[in-house]
C-alpha cells in the first residue's frame, strides 16, 4: 500500500552523541522525502557534533570522533535540512519522543525558527507498540519478512521505517491511510512542547507538568509570579520549551 498524502512527508532518523535531548548532538541524519505524486528523494549527512562521542555510543552506531572530524557541523547543515523538511509532515521510529525533539533543539540552536504548528508527525514505533510490542528490527521482520542489515545506520533505519509504515497500513484495516489520522493514533499524550514540560489539560489550557507549579495553568503562573518566566528562560531547559513558554506569554500580552 502506498501512502495517501496531501503534502510531502519526511521519514528521518538521527544518530547522536547520546540520549539527552537538551545536551546531546547529531552525528548523522538521514531524510527520505515522499511527495504526494509519488516522487521520492533522500539525503544523508554525517555531522561533526563539536563534542566528543562517548565510546559506549560509538559501540551502538559505529560513528567515531575521527569519522566526523572533517564533516560539517549542524549549524552549517541546518539550512539544507530545514529546506528539505519545511513543507512536510514528519515521520520516524520513536520520533515523537526523541528524534523530533532533538532535531528541534539543533535547529533552534542554529538559529532556525522550527516548530510543529503547521505539520503533523507520525511515530511508526507507537503504531508498532500499540499493535505488536516489538523493536525496529523485529518490526521489519514481522511486517516485511526482511532482516535489518546495518541496524543503527541512520539510512538503513530510515528506509526500514518507511517500509514498515506501508506494511502496517496493509495489515491493519482500522488504520486510515491519512497522515493526520496516523498522527492522532501515534500521539501518546497532548503536550505543548516536545519535552512534555508543558501539557494541555482536558479543557485545552496549557499547564506545567513539573516543579512547584505542576498541574497549574501556565498563564496563571505567569500572571501571579512573573519571575518564573525569567527563571525558566535562564535555566537548563530545552530551547523548544522556552520557545513555547515565550509564545504563551506573548499571546497573553496581546490579549490584554
Amino acid at each position: 500500500m502506498e501512502l495517501k498524502l496531501n503534502r510531502p512527508i519526511c521519514f528521518f532518523d538521527l544518530e547522536t552523541t547520546g540520549i539527552d535531548i537538551g545536551k546531546d548532538r547529531i552525528v548523522e541524519i538521514s531524510i527520505f522525502k515522499v511527495f504526494p505524486n509519488g516522487n521520492k528523494e533522500s539525503k544523508t549527512w554525517l555531522v561533526n557534533p563539536t563534542i566528543p562521542i562517548p565510546p559506549q555510543t560509538t559501540a551502538v552506531h559505529g560513528i567515531t570522533d575521527e569519522k566526523v572530524a572533517n564533516e560539517p557541523t549542524f549549524a552549517v547543515l541546518a539550512p539544507q535540512v530545514y529546506n528539505m523538511i519545511k513543507d512536510s509532515d514528519l515521520a520516524g521510529f520513536n520520533s515523537d519522543r526523541f528524534d523530533i525533539p532533538l532535531l528541534a533543539e539543533e535547529l533552534l540552536r542554529a538559529g532556525v525558527d522550527f516548530d510543529m504548528k503547521n505539520r503533523v508527525s507520525v511515530d511508526v514505533q507507537t503504531i508498532f507498540h500499540k499493535k505488536e510490542e516489538r523493536t525496529l528490527s523485529a518490526a521489519l521482520k514481522f511486517y516485511c519478512g526482511q532482516n535489518l542489515d546495518n541496524a543503527h545506520s541512520a539510512e538503513a533505519d530510515t528506509m526500514a521505517t518507511y517500509e514498515i509504515l506501508k506494511a502496517q497500513l496493509d495489515r491493519y484495516s482500522d488504520l486510515e491511510n491519512d497522515m493526520k489520522s496516523l498522527s492522532e493514533f501515534t500521539t501518546r499524550k497532548k503536550i505543548a512542547d516536545f519535552a512534555g514540560m508543558i501539557a494541555f489539560d482536558q479543557d485545552g489550557n496549557e499547564i506545567f507538568t513539573f516543579g512547584k507549579h505542576k498541574g497549574v495553568k501556565v498563564d496563571v503562573v505567569l500572571e501571579k509570579e512573573p519571575g518564573y518566566f525569567s527563571w525558566v528562560q535562564n535555566a537548563d531547559f530545552p530551547l523548544y520549551t522556552k520557545k513555547v513558554l515565550t509564545g504563551i506569554k506573548l499571546r497573553k500580552l496581546n490579549t490584554k
